[in-house]
């Protein structure tokens, strides 16, 4: 099943998801045909910038599913009622609904599917879930409507997102030096910062960042970076980039408690910062677990101008005890909001943050 025949299928289904077409994005498409319809009383000319507009976003709206929905895409939506023909030719002759749960071998499956993204979730040590292929980029590109000679663009270039857990990244007394270090500076933590648009540091944006953070970690930094050195070359083969002379790194402790966030941004997105090559997140909580949320989300992008966007896939890591993230620093990543019930210090979602430059 091509992507086309997806979309002839089940257009209203997709576009009606707010994951796969935002509202926003609803309402340009609206505006587009009917100015389209005002620009030209040729009823032919209509219909050939209605066909081209159409094959587009149809093709934008089946690829953007199946990143979300990836091979369950038809099972998925046929649980939702969705009616389709077995065969678009012989539009009477009605679909054999694909089972739930695995198919037997043999079984057909839509022929053009990506990659079926990993579920969400904390991940076993090590694997990264994306190889260098997996993770190439998807290239937009003009071609031409056979039938008006309308210009089309494909959709925009799509970056999947990369990463590498591991787990026991700490050994026991190391970790509890480190939450008995953090707690005993709990008065040095400040207010959590960020870059503006416009490149002036130091900033404090709450609709934005919302946590608070410790830059001097003490004999705790230099356990940390060593730790973070001997597993670099793995982490760097993983991710296709050849080793590089680090310059510098920054880290610091955050301490996100209940509401606390950090909406979506890049790590190398301004001229100051623009050296970063690698993010590493190490989590770590004080036991029992007092809080949930605080997610971090890598997301796959999309290069539609000078920042990238989320594409509308990602991949939610969820906070684990000693266990440290690494993904490059141009990803696209949030934090989730965190709920912690008791609101005390102790209780927070505490990470170790840290960035190593070119």
């Amino acid at each position: 099943m091509t992507s086309k025949r997806v979309l002839d299928v089940f257009s209203e289904t997709l576009m009606q998801d707010e994951r796969i077409l935002s509202s926003r994005e609803r309402e340009l498409l609206g505006s587009l045909l009917q100015n389209a319809k005002q620009a030209s009383s040729d009823p032919q000319t209509q219909s050939a910038v209605n066909a081209a507009i159409a094959r587009s976003v149809g093709e934008t709206v089946a690829q953007r599913a199946f990143t979300l929905l990836g091979s369950s895409i038809v099972e998925q939506i046929l649980g939702g009622n969705a009616v389709c023909a077995a065969n678009p030719e012989a539009s009477s002759t009605p679909a054999k609904p694909i089972p739930p749960g695995p198919q037997p071998p043999g079984a057909p499956l839509p022929d053009d599917l990506p990659p079926v993204p990993p579920a969400p979730g904390p991940q076993p040590p090590g694997i990264s879930f994306r190889d260098r292929n997996e993770s190439a980029r998807l290239t937009g590109r003009l071609r031409s409507s056979d039938s008006s000679g309308v210009a089309v663009l494909d959709s925009p270039e799509v970056v999947r997102a990369q990463w590498l857990v591991l787990d026991e990244f700490l050994a026991p007394h190391e970790m509890g030096s480190l939450i008995r270090y953090t707690l005993d500076h709990e008065g040095e933590f400040r207010t959590s910062e960020v870059i503006s648009p416009s490149g002036v540091p130091g900033i404090t944006d709450y609709d934005h960042r919302r946590s608070r953070v410790l830059c001097d970690l003490g004999v705790q930094e230099e356990l940390i970076l060593k730790r973070v050195r001997s597993v670099l070359p793995r982490v760097l083969q993983q991710f296709g980039i050849e080793e590089f002379p680090i310059t510098r790194s920054e880290v610091q402790i955050t301490a996100s408690n209940d509401g606390d966030f950090f909406r979506a941004h890049c790590d190398d997105s301004q001229e100051m910062i623009a050296s970063r090559r690698i993010t590493f997140v190490y989590f770590f909580h004080r036991e029992p677990i007092q809080f949930d949320g605080g997610e971090l989300r890598l997301h796959d992008s999309m290069n539609t101008g000078n920042h990238p966007t989320a594409a509308g896939s990602y991949q939610s890591i969820v906070p684990q005890q000693n266990q440290i993230v690494f993904f490059p620093c141009s990803t696209l990543h949030e934090i989730t909001p965190v709920r912690c019930r008791s609101r005390a210090f102790a209780d927070s979602r505490f990470t170790v943050n840290g960035w190593l430059h070119q």
